[in-house]
């Protein structure tokens, strides 16, 4: 099985920015024009995952809470530092989640279309 999450976004060029250069995915390829949507891939190569995000002439109606996010598990607390330092520099200010379990095991930011990222390097 393969897993795809894919999202609607009016801001496609710093959805890739906030995805590579922040939460350290790669841009796997993507899509211009079709059927009047232009689309990005991101994710890691090898992975039987990838996120998917979409722009189009329509807007989005994003309808998510404070529990709605994505959580990305980091593979050490090296990994965990570097996507620390690399929020700091570049001034993302760290948010308090709504679930103190992610206080104690995470820290949560927002991508540029206000959806909740959490980084955790436990499962």
């Amino acid at each position: 099985m393969k897993f795809r999450y894919a999202r609607h976004t009016t801001e496609l060029i710093s959805i890739e920015t906030f995805y590579t250069q922040i939460a350290g995915l790669q841009n796997l390829g993507g899509f211009q024009n079709h059927d009047g949507y232009d689309g990005l891939f991101l994710g890691i190569p090898g992975q039987d995952w990838h996120l998917e995000f979409t722009r189009s002439e329509g807007k989005p109606e994003n309808k998510f809470d404070e529990d709605d996010a994505l959580v990305f598990y980091l593979s050490s607390e090296k990994e965990f530092s570097l996507t620390r330092e690399r929020i700091l520099k570049n001034n993302i200010r760290l948010e308090a989640p709504k679930n103190p379990y992610w206080s104690k095991n995470g820290i949560m930011i927002s991508d540029p279309d206000g959806y909740k990222v959490i980084f955790s390097i436990k499962l």
